[in-house]
C-alpha cells in the first residue's frame, strides 16, 4: 500500500513539473513588442531559424531585408575575422487595429575583434505584425 501511495505521489509530482515547465517555456505572442524582441533574439542574435519561425507569419512573410542584414553580418565575420553583434533599443508599437500593428526600433550593429570595438552603426527598422492566433512578424525593413 505504501508503495502504491509513493507511486501516485511521484506521478503527480511529474505531472505538476511538466505542467509548470510547459507554462514557463510557452511562446507568448500576446504583445507585438515582445514578439519582435523574441524574433530579433532568435534570428539575429542566436541565428536559429527554427526558433525564429515561431514568431513569423504562417504564410507570405517578407523578411528579405532582415535576412540580408544577417547574411552581411555572417559574411563580415568570415571575411574579417570579427564578431558582429546586433542589439536594439526600445520597441515602439503603433497602430490600433485588432489584426495588424507595427513595431519600430533602432538596431545597433557592432563589430568587435579581440574584445575591442571596431565599428558601430545604428539603423531604424520597422516590423509589420499580424494577429494570427497571436502576433507574428510578417515583414521587416529599414526605415529610410
Amino acid at each position: 500500500m505504501a508503495a502504491g501511495i509513493m507511486a501516485l505521489l511521484c506521478l503527480g509530482g511529474i505531472g505538476v513539473f511538466i505542467s509548470l515547465y510547459d507554462e514557463a517555456t510557452e511562446i507568448k505572442r500576446t504583445a507585438p513588442d515582445a514578439v519582435v524582441d523574441g524574433f530579433l533574439r532568435a534570428y539575429l542574435v542566436n541565428r536559429n531559424d527554427q526558433q525564429a519561425a515561431l514568431f513569423i507569419c504562417k504564410s507570405g512573410a517578407d523578411l528579405a531585408a532582415v535576412a540580408a542584414l544577417r547574411d552581411e553580418a555572417v559574411s563580415r565575420e568570415k571575411s574579417f575575422d570579427v564578431n558582429v553583434n546586433v542589439s536594439w533599443s526600445t520597441l515602439a508599437v503603433s497602430g490600433a487595429g485588432e489584426d495588424s500593428r507595427s513595431v519600430t526600433t533602432d538596431l545597433v550593429i557592432a563589430g568587435s575583434s579581440n574584445g575591442n570595438s571596431i565599428s558601430r552603426r545604428s539603423e531604424t527598422w520597422r516590423f509589420a505584425l499580424k494577429n494570427e492566433d497571436g502576433w507574428r512578424v510578417c515583414s521587416a525593413g529599414k526605415v529610410s
